[in-house]
């Protein structure tokens, strides 16, 4: 029995010692509490499979009744947010390469009398389809939104005008991704996603590994600045962003037969500042964390939501208002719209220079923030 005992007070006595030591990790035991409700919240409220509001350019040579019938069912369906009108259908390049709009309706001249003789007139829906996920709902239930539409118009002398076929044709236009095929949109997503995982981890770990080592006294010795330590830390870690920038675009294209029609010169300036950017944050990791357990934890805090908001598994646009702050905050997301941006919609210095200046403004927060907290350590 005694020994029985005596069991049970060692047993006790590691569990009360781990207690303590969980005490003092306070960032674990955050992390741990943090990532279930962090991952509860993500899946349970921002994720939307069935994106709705999607903007929508508009170019119609006719300002008819029947054509305010279908702009109005469009836009009372939910899924096609009317946020402009276009003189010109041309700008569709210029329109869907900036992201400014996920559809462009154009309605011909003459519209309106072809569908009263009965000639079933067309009606061209450009969608983008570089995320097939994103316009799939929308574009398959535009001909049933309309057709439904005009039936409560077609009555009396037009009834014969509304039969099972329905009285327009509507012709979609799938933009840049015609077949659908995900591997347009994934690969390329990838790209960001792998430098966003060993960038910021690999920052974070080098620094703590200083600590861990006991060599981080030798480097605050050093007569160098802040800043230069940061510049001197991250910068070989550049070359690895580059080559595993070079084995993703090799795969996209040989392997995976993405197209890429931008200009690679414009895709290499997005690729070096949002390397920059993944670097500095894991330089400041570095500075929070107290081991490279912390640290790893730490980005996979950072990595879990770039995942899911910044557009790369699920549409951007189907999440709600709150997750798309978040999402624009995140260098992840405005790197995603660069990359399919230039490979997909062959996207010009005009059409990313926004997504390129808010990851410019990351780098700049988070190398202040880690200059900061570096500084604080020199005390």
């Amino acid at each position: 029995m005694s020994t029985l005992f005596n069991s049970f007070a060692r047993i006790n006595a590691v569990f009360i010692k781990e207690l303590i030591q969980m005490r003092r990790d306070r960032l674990t035991f955050g992390m741990m509490l943090m990532i279930p409700i962090l991952q509860l919240t993500l899946f349970g409220y921002a994720i939307n499979t069935d994106p709705k509001n999607l903007p929508t350019a508009v170019h119609t040579a006719e300002h008819t009744p029947v054509v305010r019938t279908i702009l109005t069912a469009l836009k009372t369906s939910g899924y096609y947010d009317l946020v402009l009108e276009t003189d010109d259908p041309g700008d569709s390049d210029r329109l869907f390469a900036a992201g400014e709009v996920s559809f462009l309706v154009s309605i011909p001249a003459g519209f309106t009398e072809r569908l009263v003789r009965g000639d079933r007139p067309q009606l061209l829906i450009e969608a983008d389809a570089s995320d097939p996920a994103a316009a799939s709902n929308a574009v398959s239930l535009a001909e049933t939104i309309i057709n439904q539409a005009l039936r409560h118009d077609l009555t009396g002398a037009l009834a014969h005008l509304a039969p099972t076929a329905g009285p327009v044709d509507v012709v979609v236009q799938r933009r840049y991704n015609p077949e659908g095929i995900t591997q347009y949109n994934i690969v390329p997503g990838l790209l960001g996603v792998i430098l966003t995982m060993t960038s910021v981890m690999i920052t974070a770990i080098a620094m703590t590994r200083e600590v861990e080592r006991g060599t981080m006294e030798n480097l605050l010795a050093m007569p160098a600045k802040p800043h230069e330590v940061m510049i001197g830390k991250i910068a070989p870690y550049l070359a690895i962003g580059g080559i595993q920038t070079v084995i993703v675009l090799l795969a996209a294209h040989y392997i995976f037969a993405v197209p890429f029609v931008g200009a690679v010169w414009l895709l290499l300036v997005g690729v070096s500042l949002f390397i920059i950017a993944n670097l500095a944050l894991g330089f400041t990791f570095s500075t929070i964390a107290k081991s490279q357990l912390q640290a790893m934890q730490l980005t996979f805090f950072f990595f879990l939501p770039s995942i899911l908001l910044s557009g790369f598994m699920f549409p951007f646009r189907g999440m709600p208002d709150w997750a798309q702050v978040i999402g624009e905050i995140l260098p992840l997301t405005h790197f995603l719209r660069i990359v399919r941006g230039v490979m997909l919609k062959n996207a010009e210095w005009m059409d990313i220079n926004t997504e390129l200046f808010a990851i410019t403004l990351f780098t700049i927060a988070a190398g202040i923030l880690a200059i900061a907290r570096y500084q604080r350590t020199l005390d």
